[in-house]
């Protein structure tokens, strides 16, 4: 008899939900669409000869340790060049405080399986980044959500949120994933402060922040915490949990991020990861560790930054150019996405199907809210097409917009009469 499946999935799966940016990538391979809705880094900036040359290397030299099994927390030369690289932005960890995962959405995945239990309310920005919604979901947790606008969070609405009690506060501070918006200097210390007085931690997750094309580099959170608070030099107390990645600066295909945690949280996480799958590739960590050493990542960050600030100019002057004044967007610093209003009442989702009859695609709004509530925006991605492209892109999307508004009815606004 055949076993019937869809009786055997355990409870928790019914919460999970397919991610709506990874079904569109399928959507656009065809090479005449152009895509501004993964978060795709440049092709052309993998640094792939010196790849060549690590692989080559590590075999030669390291086989036996490269194919072979690992240590969970991960390889320990790694773990001290990152400490020696987040040192720089002033992050004073030990290697005890840092674990390998297999890119930050593993460090998420783990995080939830450890902090939240069945109705555990998360605060989160508002909209915040699909992939953590993704793996909180899946831990049946509920959410308590503050706006953004264009200082990033806005810390003075937090104090009812706070006062509910949730698990833990879920913050992208630099760049923010989808809004492209950045915290502000004096928003960070209120919020490492609110984490203090009512004693809920913050998971920073910081993919982006080595990308700003201009400005001035803030301090993490991170690091707020301990300056602020006179927390201990050896970073065993901490109200921050703190996570970033290679994928954006060496390769996303590496599947390599860190957790930076007091070592009793790194220990918990250790054992979780143990279960999921004994430890990051050996390989891809020692390849990535002879790619980043003496001063290659620094200065391969410099070109990057260079490549992705000129296609966000391409991409802010191209909206300029094309789109209505009915329609706004944010004016990301850095990273890899702006994110464009329109006007209330606009279907994203709608809008997103004559776009693709126009050969372009984005990602649509709502599945960026943790209720999915509001279909009037959309992200767009500017670091994996040339400004050429760009341009051509944002006139294609033009003309998508231009259709939805014309067949847009305004809502109506009732006037009670006195």
């Amino acid at each position: 008899m055949a076993a019937p499946w869809a009786h055997r999935y355990a409870q928790r799966t019914k919460s999970a939900k397919s991610s709506i940016i990874r079904e569109l990538l399928k959507l656009t391979q065809r090479p005449e669409v152009i895509s501004f809705a993964g978060g795709l880094p440049a092709p052309e900036v993998f640094p792939v000869e010196h790849f060549r040359e690590a692989c080559t290397k590590v075999l030669q030299t390291q086989a036996a340790t490269a194919l072979q099994y690992g240590p969970t927390e991960g390889y320990r030369p790694l773990r001290e060049l990152i400490v020696a690289h987040m040192a720089r932005y002033g992050i004073l960890a030990t290697v005890e405080n840092v674990m390998i995962t297999s890119g930050s959405q593993q460090a998420l995945d783990l995080i939830a399986k450890l902090l939240i239990n069945r109705g555990d309310r998360i605060l989160t920005e508002c909209p915040t980044y699909l992939g953590a919604l993704q793996a909180f979901d899946l831990m049946g947790a509920e959410y308590v959500t503050i706006p953004i606008d264009d200082d990033g969070l806005q810390t003075s609405e937090m104090e009812k949120a706070l006062r509910s009690g949730p698990k833990f506060m879920y913050i992208l501070p630099n760049f923010q994933n989808p809004g492209g918006v950045t915290l502000a200097r004096e928003r960070r210390d209120e919020l490492v402060l609110l984490s203090d007085k009512y004693g809920i931690p913050i998971i920073e997750d910081d993919p982006y922040g080595q990308l700003r094309y201009e400005g001035e580099h803030l301090p993490p959170l991170v690091v707020l915490d301990r300056t602020n608070l006179a927390r201990d030099s050896g970073y065993l107390l901490g109200n921050v949990i703190y996570l970033s990645t290679f994928s954006k600066v060496l390769a996303p295909g590496l599947r390599l991020g860190w957790i930076v945690a007091p070592p009793d949280v790194i220990g918990r996480l250790t054992q979780l990861k143990q279960s999921a799958d004994l430890h990051t590739s050996t390989f891809a960590q020692m390849i990535a560790y002879e790619v980043a050493r003496d001063g290659f990542l620094d200065e391969h960050v410099k070109l990057i930054r260079r490549v992705y600030g000129e296609r966000r100019d391409a991409m802010l002057q191209a909206l300029q150019d094309y789109f209505p004044p009915e329609v706004s967007w944010t004016h990301p610093k850095g990273g890899l996405f702006l994110w464009v209003t329109l006007p209330t009442g606009i279907d994203t989702m709608k809008l997103l199907d004559t776009a693709l009859r126009q050969d372009v695609a984005f990602v649509p709004g709502e599945c960026f809210y943790p209720g999915g509530e509001d279909g009037s925006h959309m992200r767009l991605n500017f670091s994996n097409a040339q400004p050429e492209q760009i341009r051509e892109g944002i006139r294609r999307l033009s003309i998508a917009v231009a259709h939805e508004l014309e067949h847009h009815t305004p809502a109506m606004v009732v006037v009670e009469k006195m």
